[in-house]
Parts: C-alpha cells; sequence; structure tokens
C-alpha cells in the first residue's frame, strides 16, 4: 500500500503557521470561522496579486522581443 502524504508542514513553517493561525484568532476575537475566512481572503488578494505582475512581467517581456526584433529588421 502506498503511505499518505503527510498533511503537517515541515518543521521550519510550522512555527510560522502556528503564529500566523494564532494572529488571525486574535484579530477575529477567537472567531474561528471568521479567522479562516480571513486568512483565505489574503491569500487569494495575494494570488491574484502575483498574477496581475506575472501577466506584467510577460507582457514587458514580449515587447522587448518585439523591440528586438524591429531593431534587428532596421539594421
Amino acid at each position: 500500500m502506498h503511505q499518505r502524504a503527510s498533511t503537517e508542514p515541515p518543521d521550519t513553517l510550522s512555527g510560522s503557521v502556528e503564529e500566523i493561525a494564532l494572529s488571525y484568532l486574535q484579530t477575529t476575537e477567537g472567531d474561528a470561522g471568521l479567522a479562516l475566512r480571513c486568512a483565505i481572503s489574503d491569500a487569494l488578494a495575494d494570488l491574484c496579486e502575483a498574477d496581475r505582475r506575472s501577466l506584467q512581467r510577460d507582457r514587458l517581456i514580449s515587447r522587448g522581443y518585439v523591440r528586438a526584433a524591429l531593431h534587428e529588421a532596421v539594421q
């Protein structure tokens, strides 16, 4: 049989995870459901921002290729 992968984070991250969870719980005055929703909302906002930056970087790279090709065509 296959062993199931552990759902526990690596030891180096477990302290950080606990600190973040505690911070959300303190912010929401112990409301675990609200703390979870806040954490998910923040994670999604960060993911959207990362996607936005990635798309912006891709556009800049594409423009660079076009400019380089135009420069070579002119020469």
